[in-house]
């Protein structure tokens, strides 16, 4: 079983090799000589370096305290998670579930050897608390693949203790610094043995063209958002980007984690309907089935969460006289069936080829987008004009409600309205880069459009699953009373959400400015 650890570090780097004083650091009673470790690790990534490129590295290790495989992912800014699984000869099958969004059909080798001798250093209060640990470590690192060498350094790591303050951690820092230590350049140790021990790369000629045996090729360089297409294909890129960060925390069942994915799919889908001007529909249609599909999958962990969340604060609302029968065992009972199938069922899904096959087509598309003519245009007319149509059928939907009859006829009008509020939404996200101040602004009241919209279709769907437990404790003997309390409480929640909705919506109007 893997063991999944958040790691806070710093890394820095110095003219000299040894440790600068720190027991004047705030909090620090004592430096404890913990000794001297040997560390040998091996480096795995695919023959192009995705991993690398994602900043997520994998190594296995022997020596020290924590010898194994290791698998860490970027959080932010000196902050990761690792993952940590036992010593063996081969890549343990949990880390490689954890990478396959990654991975895929490609072989995972090695690619760097790293030999550090680790001089550690415990810093400890007066209690003898561990605060954080120093270490200086003198580096061996060479490449085990095509004709790269080998480089050697030493560098210092500040990794906080478990459960310690951040802001310790800039008080180690300013000492640092006055004693002439800086901030290192690379943000890991893999990142600096991949830059140093790399072939040496081909010389560049005056004009800025890369020399090759074939002549001169010259270097693409990233450039800002000009035209249609630039904006639209970023948020695809982006959402693309955010689709394979969140699947190694889906698989571990991070919270919230199946619905920032399952945002992400929504979003990708939602471009390529709401720019079909922009990006060939001929081509995107088929990919946003494919989303749809996968949206689905994984709407089927997340909305029994919602599910779940909503009915048990309903009950914790209730005063002690209004609770009758085992109501919330019932609802624990209904939870845990729902949401271990669905759970095993998603597990699948991300195993699936049909999965992996989406994920290839997004980044061959956005490799090679179907660009339309108007994608060369300006942002400004192109992307407007699709937001407005998008607000159109808004619209439309939101007076289908308003005319609906009470009850099932307009709970599924504002289920509609619900879908094109979310899509108006998620055009005008996109556009705000060019468009700036109004987008974002109807994105913020769109926003709010969807929570009123969306509360009214959780108390829709708590109803329905109210009354399923309901008929399963009456078969079973039980009282039924609470049951019906909680359903009258939801009927009260919806017929609020529509009695909102006229001002609401005159709100969104009267402030539509793109």
């Amino acid at each position: 079983m893997a063991d999944t650890k958040r790691e806070i570090e710093r890394k820095y780097e110095s003219d000299d090799s040894g440790l600068p004083d720190l027991t004047g650091v705030a909090g620090v009673d004592a430096v404890v000589d913990k000794g001297v470790a040997h560390l040998d690790a091996t480096y795995y990534d695919t023959a192009d370096e995705r991993l690398a490129a994602a900043a997520i590295t994998l190594r296995r290790r022997t020596g020290g305290s924590d010898a194994g495989w290791h698998l860490k992912f970027p959080v932010g800014p000196g902050v990761r998670d690792e993952i940590h699984a036992p010593l063996s000869d081969t890549l343990p099958a949990g880390l490689a579930a954890l990478l396959r969004s990654r991975v895929r059909g490609a072989e995972l080798r090695p690619v760097v050897r790293l030999r550090s001798d680790r001089d550690i250093r415990d810093l400890v209060d007066a209690g003898g608390r561990l605060l954080a640990e120093v270490a200086v470590d003198a580096v061996h690192a060479e490449r085990l693949t095509g004709d790269g060498g080998v480089a050697q350094w030493t560098e210092l790591e500040v990794e906080l203790a478990d459960g310690g303050d951040p802001a310790f951690l800039d008080q180690v820092d300013a000492r640092l610094r006055e004693a002439g230590v800086r901030p290192s350049a690379s943000s890991s140790k893999l990142a600096r043995a991949l830059a140093e021990t790399a072939p040496e790369p081909a010389s560049t000629s005056k004009d800025g063209r890369k020399k090759t045996k074939g002549g001169t090729k010259k270097q693409k360089k990233p450039r800002a958002p000009k035209t249609a297409g630039d904006h639209v294909l970023a948020y695809v890129r982006e959402q693309r980007d955010a689709l394979l960060a969140l699947d190694p925390a889906v698989r571990q069942d991070v919270y919230d984690s199946v619905h920032r994915m399952r945002v992400a799919t929504r979003r990708m889908r939602s471009a390529f309907r709401s720019y079909g001007k922009v990006l060939d529909r001929t081509v995107t249609d088929a990919v946003g089935e494919e989303l749809k599909w996968l949206a689905g999958e994984l709407g089927v962990d997340r909305d029994a969460e919602v599910l779940t969340e909503r009915l048990t604060a309903g009950l914790d609302e209730l005063p002690g006289t209004l609770l009758s029968g085992p109501v919330r065992t019932r609802l624990h009972t209904w939870t845990n069936a729902r949401r271990g199938g669905s759970r095993r069922r998603l597990t699948g899904v991300l195993d699936s080829q049909r999965y992996l096959t989406l994920l290839d087509t997004l980044d061959a598309l956005i490799d090679e987008p179907p660009l339309l003519r108007a994608a060369a245009d300006r942002p400004e007319k192109v992307i407007a004009k699709a937001v407005r149509k998008d607000f159109g059928k808004l619209s439309d939907r939101v007076e289908d409600a308003f005319a609906a009859a009470a009850g099932h006829d307009r709970d599924l009008a504002l289920h509609e309205a619900r879908k094109k509020a979310k899509r108006t939404r998620y055009s005008a996200e996109a556009a705000a880069p060019a468009l700036g101040g109004p987008a974002t602004a109807l994105t913020k009241s769109m926003k709010s459009l969807q929570n009123l919209l969306g509360d009214h279709q959780d108390s829709v769907m708590a109803r329905e699953t109210l009354r399923e437990l309901s008929a399963v404790a009456h078969a079973a003997g039980e009282s039924t009373f609470t049951y019906g309390v909680l359903y009258g409480r939801e009927e009260a929640r919806a017929a609020a959400d529509e009695a909102a909705l006229a001002g609401a919506w005159e709100e969104v109007v009267d402030g539509m400015r793109v």
